[in-house]
């Protein structure tokens, strides 16, 4: 196993890939730079600047690291990417052409369902969602065993692409899209970060590969100190208020120094009594009591995906034993292979 830690000679190969097999077809030697972004909140979960030699046309490319370390030679893949050339230059010596690459989901959303096409009640979801991936796209898909079954028919909205609908058909199990290195589709189950064990540890110590310079970024405005319930049905009225008032909390009335006030007017819980209500008001003004801190850090090449749990235990910025989820990474494929990362972490700040 590689030590990320300890220094290592770095490498990277580029191979076109054969879309009926998805095996690598031919090594391509015309790669002179390669650039990756993965992003949860990106359409097709990630993206690649390549810049080659020669133009590629519209192909599949996958990247690879090759690692060296204490005589033995990894070879880590890094994405797999459908290119699309779109100019190229020449300078008198050597023609440049920059290709715009996404992800094998790029298939997906470039096409749409029939109009009124509808997925039938009853019908197994991921087992489904396998087969319009299979219908639809080169990839290989990759299923978890999982029954769940429709409860009502699924029908695709007119503007939806194929891509949009299968997120949202796999959303009805609790499931999203993700992709792997290879280029193979998965479908991954809804987690929270507190449920996800850290795969890897970023700190501060003295063989760290983790950079100095770390930016937090969270926002305080809108989160309730005081939750008011109002129950009304027939000649039935019960109103119950729960506040925040403990002086270590950052956004409680003592010391904010005011009220905010969060109203619910509708809550769903039948037909309460008294109690019932108060505690529901406390539960709201719970749930409501958090803030999300997005992070964003810089630190050597690890195995760390998008969607990971990772541990941050960086003390001299005041971040200690912190559980966070990387959202988006990004890195180029040369020597330093630093990757610049986003992660977040939830905070509750009233119990």
């Amino acid at each position: 196993m590689i030590d990320w830690k300890k220094s290592m000679k770095r490498t990277f190969e580029f191979y076109e890939v054969d879309s009926k097999t998805w095996k690598d077809k031919r090594k391509l030697s015309n790669i002179t730079e390669c650039s990756i972004k993965w992003d949860l909140d990106a359409e097709t979960l990630g993206s690649a600047t390549i810049k080659s030699s020669e133009s590629l046309g519209e192909s599949y490319i996958r990247t690879y690291m090759v690692a060296i370390q204490n005589g033995l030679t990894y070879r880590i893949p890094l994405g797999t990417f459908l290119v699309q050339t779109t100019t190229s230059s020449f300078d008198g010596k050597s023609k440049t052409v920059p290709m715009d690459a996404y992800t094998p989901l790029l298939e997906l959303k470039d096409n749409y369902p029939p109009l009124g096409y509808t997925v039938i009640k009853d019908q197994k979801i991921l087992e489904t969602g396998a087969r319009i991936c299979d219908d639809h796209m080169r990839a290989p898909v990759i299923v978890s065993e999982n029954d769940e079954t429709l409860f009502a028919d699924f029908t695709a909205n007119t503007d939806e692409t194929w891509l949009a609908y299968l997120k949202a058909l796999i959303a009805n199990a609790k499931y999203h899209l993700d992709i792997n290195e290879m280029g193979e589709i998965l479908f991954a189950p809804d987690q929270e970060t507190a449920s996800l064990q850290p795969i890897y540890t970023y700190d501060d110590s003295n063989s760290s590969i983790l950079y100095p310079d770390v930016e937090d970024e969270h926002d305080l405005y809108g989160i309730p100190n005081v939750v008011e319930v109002v129950y009304s049905k027939d000649s039935t009225y019960k109103y119950a208020r729960a506040v925040n008032d403990n002086p270590d909390s950052i956004t409680s009335t003592v010391s904010r120094g005011r009220e905010i006030l969060y109203r619910v007017t509708d809550p769903n819980i039948g037909d309460p009594t008294q109690e019932q209500l108060e505690q529901y008001a406390k539960q709201v003004l719970r749930e409501k009591s958090s803030v999300e801190h997005t992070i964003t850090y810089s630190h050597g090449w690890t195995p760390v995906r998008v969607g990971n749990c990772v541990r941050l235990d960086y003390a001299r910025a005041g971040m200690r034993n912190i559980k966070a989820k990387v959202i988006s990474q990004s890195f180029n494929c040369d020597a330093a292979c630093k990757v610049s990362e986003t992660a977040v972490y939830t905070i509750d700040l009233w119990r």
